[in-house]
């Protein structure tokens, strides 16, 4: 035997030597066996871990989650003590997936949560991916407590799950479900909530949904109530404006009724009531400079500090201007400059005006239109049933009444007489500054022909004047002024006649006719005339001057004048 052949078989003993030792000191493992070993060294592609027994196997880094340090302990499977080239073959891979294997074994015996992850969307649910290569299948019905509307929505979350059954074998013949988690959960927290917390407590939740009255806020899987009333001190009309959809926010609990679980929390109780503290800042009569917050058709709220809303009711808006509509105005937003009027603390009122910052024109406006003033060529702008406004300056508007547009007409459609946008010359009547009101006419610019028909005219004197119109009930004559008067029926006849409808046929319209003036009403504008008391009055006229021209022995009876006239 030559000397390397020596060398050759005797490199050959030392190596069986030592591989007889290396698997005696493996006598105390198995293949399959799950031991904790120690990492002992790192580089780019492998990771050494002592398992003990004077043994070391290697992993590959990728098995790692996290790149470990000399010294983590890490649990293996050993795969073969007597591996390629006689390596120790450990994996982690394995002994990860066989320790969660028994994990959610165990799980399905005590109904433990186990975490899971929503991986993607398959028919009738969705598969879950439970760790160490072990999947579930969750029913689309299983995976909330509410209908889930995107199925979508769900890839991707992390969430604990209730295994209903366990197969190692196959992926997703395991069945879980999350919303056996969320229920639980959600007893427990709700059991939790209404045994620990009081009124006053301040509690977090995440806005949950709006409605038109508030916002629900989600306390773990059950929900409280803030109410559109609890969200600020001031005025609140757009839940939106105050709290934010999917927010995370704290609040006070005002409200809590174990028996019907309803429960009512505060935005604003989380700070101090700042109606506590307005007497010590404002006073009436302040001036404030503040913004519109709301309008509505009886005025404008405006906030004259963070939580204080006073109303400029409509009607404090402006001395003059008609305003049907705060809009016509005002908006949203504008900054306006108010006075405090007045304020009640326990209804949380304060009333504001905003024409009290100008000057009242009803002041002096009797000063400037005294009774009695005729004013020129001014506009009317607005024509009512009963009568027309007139303006007589900005925002001032006279009314004149339809009595008073003629001494002798009557009108009845004032249309007829003028339109929105013709002028006229009015009189100033009457004038009330606490009412706001200004009366003017325009037929009192001239003389009453009432007046100077009756001066003229006395009752008893005769009068002629033109038929203008034929009734059944008597014959309209004009006179001296354009008045009109009424000869009834009966008094067109003399004291002898009969009245028969014949006698109306007498008359016609242009006829000039004479008649007695039996009444002149100047207040209610009517002439009455009679033909009946002119001819008596003749009648009697002549029965005097006949008699004073007969001696006076001589009897003549005022029947045998009437008979021989």
């Amino acid at each position: 035997m030559s000397e390397n052949e020596k060398i050759e078989v005797k490199d050959a003993g030392m190596q069986a030597a030592l591989q007889e030792e290396y698997l005696k000191s493996l006598d105390g493992i198995e293949d399959g066996q799950l031991v904790t070993g120690t990492v002992v060294q790192v580089n780019n592609e492998y990771v050494f871990v002592d398992v003990g027994y004077k043994s070391e196997g290697r992993l590959p880094v990728d098995e790692f989650d996290e790149e470990p340090v000399i010294g983590d302990s890490v649990e293996v499977l050993i795969v073969s003590k007597e591996g390629r080239g006689g390596q120790l073959v450990i994996s982690k891979k394995k002994a990860d997936l066989q320790a969660r294997g028994a994990e959610l074994r165990a799980a399905v015996e005590d109904k433990t949560p186990v975490e899971g992850k929503f991986t993607k969307v398959i028919k009738g649910g969705y598969e879950v991916d439970l760790g160490g290569d072990y999947f579930g299948f969750c029913p689309l019905s299983k995976a909330d407590v509410v209908r889930t509307e995107n199925p979508e929505s769900l890839i991707g979350l992390t969430d604990y799950f209730i295994i209903e059954k366990f197969h190692g074998g196959s992926k997703l013949k395991s069945v879980v479900s999350r919303r056996d988690y969320l229920e639980k959960k959600i007893k427990e927290n709700k059991e939790k909530f209404f045994s620990t917390v009081k009124i006053g407590d301040v509690v977090e939740g995440v806005v949950k949904s709006f409605t038109s009255f508030g916002a629900f806020i989600d306390l773990g899987g059950f929900d409280g109530l803030l109410h559109l009333n609890d969200m600020s001190w001031g005025h609140v009309s757009r839940p939106r404006d105050y709290v934010k959809k999917g927010a995370k926010i704290q609040l006070r609990l005002i409200n809590i009724d174990p028996e019907t679980k309803k429960i009512n929390l505060s935005l604003k109780h989380m700070e101090e009531d700042p109606w506590t503290t307005f007497e010590s800042k404002f006073k009436i009569g302040d001036v404030v400079t503040a913004p519109v917050t709301k309008l509505t058709t009886f005025g404008v709220f405006i906030e004259i500090a963070p939580g204080i809303e006073g109303l400029a009711h409509i009607s404090e808006l402006s001395w003059t201007k008609r305003i049907s509509d705060p809009k016509e105005v005002l908006n949203v937003g504008d900054v306006v400059t108010c006075k405090i009027l007045g304020y009640d603390l326990e209804k949380k009122r304060v009333s504001l005006g905003v024409k009290q910052m100008a000057e009242n024109p009803w002041n002096n406006i009797a000063e400037r239109y005294p009774v009695g003033t005729v004013l020129a060529a001014r506009p009317v702008v607005k024509i009512t049933a009963n009568g027309a406004f007139v303006n007589l300056e900005e925002g001032i508007d006279g009314f004149l009444h339809v009595d008073d547009l003629s001494w002798t007409k009557k009108v009845k459609n004032i249309s007829s007489y003028f339109n929105v946008g013709d002028t006229v010359d009015v009189s100033v009547l009457r004038v009330e500054p606490e009412n706001r009101r200004i009366r003017l006419g325009v037929k009192q610019i001239s003389d009453n022909p009432w007046m100077a028909l009756r001066q003229s005219y006395p009752k008893g004197s005769s009068i002629t004047g033109t038929v203008t119109n034929v009734t059944d009930f008597g014959v309209f004559v004009k006179v001296e002024g354009d008045i009109e008067g009424l000869i009834s029926k009966y008094n067109l006849i003399g004291p002898e006649e009969e009245y028969t409808d014949a006698v109306l046929k007498r008359f016609k319209e242009g006829d000039t006719v004479t008649a007695l003036v039996t009444d002149v009403d100047v207040k209610n504008r009517k002439l009455s005339l009679s033909i009946r008391d002119l001819i008596r009055k003749a009648q009697e006229s002549e029965v005097e001057k006949y008699m004073s021209n007969n001696d006076d022995d001589d009897v003549v009876t005022i029947a045998d004048l009437i008979k021989e006239k």
